[in-house]
């Protein structure tokens, strides 16, 4: 990207923060901001704890006001995708509003899963992950409601349906705007590598319409790929070839992120769900609706299962279903040619995204140190690291490439490099090692308030599986055998128990961490642990000591007072603030 589209991207970024930061605590007007903004939840549960931290960010002013903020929960039972979300989340917009539902612009944000892959977004959510920005801070909800500050006022009515974990950024020429205002489905699309289009969704675009390549142009899409390899782009005419500076590559794809469905089509989509009755697989919000569009759309696709986690018998059926439901829907498409997209869904994408990838830090004006005390930007002995809503000692120190957030870290601690602490209370003279992620998550243990803190690998793969715990071996923890890791802790290998299903033994639920009374035991005990794996020695638990696993944490987890510790932590950043 040249210098110049670079500078305008940044420019563009800046005035929607600065827009969506007039906006907070503010009642805002009709047209100006969305008439209702929808969260998904995975389960009631998830619901719950979404709906309170909404109702406390109303309260702080860290939202605009007047505005339905609304969450919806996935129905007990399979899990159904983002794709089955959206139509159960239409179906509860239609049965609250009726027929004036015809009149409102919904934004609709998919925020439902557990996030193993970033497990310190799992018992609160993805979409209140912490944001190094703002006064109040942000959080990814109003990142991306400030991202998109300008459709409402552009928009007919119907929903936007984006997801929790990702941004994008775009500049448009000054006198021109993203208007969603067509019928059918509206696209936005980003200029890819052609590697990124194998992980996404890509837009094969009508060949006769020629391109003007400027910042913005609405194109028409014959159809949708999902994830397709290098060769069926080519052979699809996916692949466009640069014509301007604005392109780095001089081959790229149109890739996706977020669409419009007007209401009319929003309509149909009810149908989709009356058509298919009670849902019993994933459905993919993106491959599963997308594909089914655009002139040149056909129904080969709703047999390839190739991208599909977990493939179930009703799933191609259900595919065809969509297809012949939607079929001839037409798929507009807003090129955004000066864009970029960025995805925050794993720990090694949140550590480089917030500490070291310096245009992101450009763009969004992203600070080393935010909501915090001390209030400097760089706390001593710490440079390249990422603070946030976090109460440190000035003799703390953060390695670079780390992230502190929620967190009270002792006089002497330190952090070392690459590694997440995370509502963590970390008592003085400490030292947490290189690529290390501790959580600290409140739980309801035997009817007592209690506490866990999670403790990982940077890369460790949580989802990996093995069907039993004869292969246990093959779960790696910190790069060592789970069962040298338990030699270390004194305990036999066949002590150790999996929560949930039998027939799916991973980190996410192998019962590996102790259940202790205050936060800072807690952290210490666990600490303990990790120290004793990484310099081999023994360090065994006391007899009786209880284990969690971190899927058993969030199911009984004390969400009231894991708000009310951020609600402290809050006050005594405020009070710290005014004494500095």
């Amino acid at each position: 990207m040249s210098h110049d589209c670079t500078r305008r991207l940044q420019t563009a970024t800046r005035k929607k923060l600065r827009k969506f930061n007039s906006l907070r605590g503010r009642e805002v007007q009709p047209g100006e901001f969305w008439d209702v903004v929808v969260v998904t939840a995975v389960d009631g549960s998830q619901r719950k704890a979404y709906e309170l931290q909404i109702s406390e960010k109303v309260d702080r002013k860290e939202l605009p006001v007047g505005v339905h903020y609304k969450v919806f929960s996935d129905p007990p039972g399979p899990k159904i995708g983002n794709g089955g979300s959206t139509l159960y989340a239409l179906q509860q917009l239609n049965d609250i509003y009726g027929k004036s539902l015809g009149r409102l612009r919904v934004i609709l944000i998919h925020a439902g899963g557990f996030s193993q892959r970033l497990p310190s977004a799992s018992a609160l959510g993805k979409i209140f992950m912490a944001v190094p920005l703002g006064d109040p801070i942000f959080q990814m909800l109003e990142l991306k409601l400030a991202m998109y500050v300008d459709f409402p006022s552009q928009m007919k009515s119907g929903v936007l349906v984006t997801c929790a974990d990702d941004i994008e950024l775009y500049s448009i020429a000054e006198e021109e705007s993203v208007k969603f205002d067509k019928p059918g489905f509206t696209a936005l699309a980003h200029p890819s590598p052609l590697s990124v289009g194998t992980t996404h969704g890509v837009f094969v675009l009508d060949p006769q319409e020629k391109s003007s390549y400027s910042e913005m142009e609405n194109a028409s899409c014959l159809h949708f790929l999902h994830k397709p390899s290098i060769d069926k782009m080519r052979g699809s005419g996916a692949v466009c070839k640069q014509q301007s500076g604005l392109f780095t590559d001089s081959e790229f794809v149109y890739t996706d992120s977020t669409y419009y469905v007007d209401f009319d089509t929003a309509k149909s989509l009810l149908n989709v769900l009356t058509e298919l009755g009670p849902l019993s697989c994933e459905i993919d919000a993106y491959g599963d609706f997308l594909q089914a569009l655009g002139s040149k759309a056909t129904i080969e696709y709703t047999n390839n299962t190739a991208n599909v986690t977990k493939e179930e018998s009703s799933l191609v059926e259900i595919r065809q279903k969509i297809f012949h439901l939607l079929k001839g829907t037409p798929l507009n498409v807003i090129l955004l040619n000066n864009s970029k997209f960025y995805h925050i869904g794993t720990t090694s994408e949140y550590l480089f995204h917030l500490t070291e990838h310096t245009a992101l830090r450009d763009e969004l004006g992203l600070l080393s140190s935010a909501f915090s005390v001390p209030v400097n930007e760089n706390p001593e002995g710490s440079s390249g690291c990422c603070i946030m809503y976090s109460v440190l000692n000035a003799s703390c120190s953060v390695g670079a490439g780390s992230v502190v957030e929620y967190s009270r870290l002792g006089a002497g601690v330190s952090v070392g490099k690459g590694s997440i602490i995370s509502s963590c209370w970390v008592s003085p003279g400490l030292s947490v090692p290189d690529e290390a992620f501790m959580h600290s998550l409140c739980v309801n243990h035997h009817g007592q308030t209690s506490f866990v803190t999670v403790f990982f690998g940077i890369n460790d793969n949580l989802k990996y599986t093995v069907g039993t715990p004869a292969y246990m071996e093959e779960l790696k923890f910190f790069g060592f055998t789970l069962e040298k890791c338990l030699s270390m802790w004194g305990m036999e290998k066949e002590v150790l128990r999996f929560s949930g299903d039998a027939s799916n033994c991973n980190l996410w639920n192998a019962c590996l961490f102790p259940v202790c009374s205050d936060q800072q035991s807690s952290f210490l005990t666990s600490l303990n642990m990790l120290q004793a794996i990484q310099s081999a020695s023994t360090s065994p638990l006391p007899k009786d000591t209880k284990l969690m696993s971190m899927q058993e944490c969030l199911q009984s987890k004390n969400l009231e007072e894991m708000l009310e510790l951020r609600k402290g932590l809050y006050n005594d950043i405020i009070k710290g603030r005014l004494s500095s």
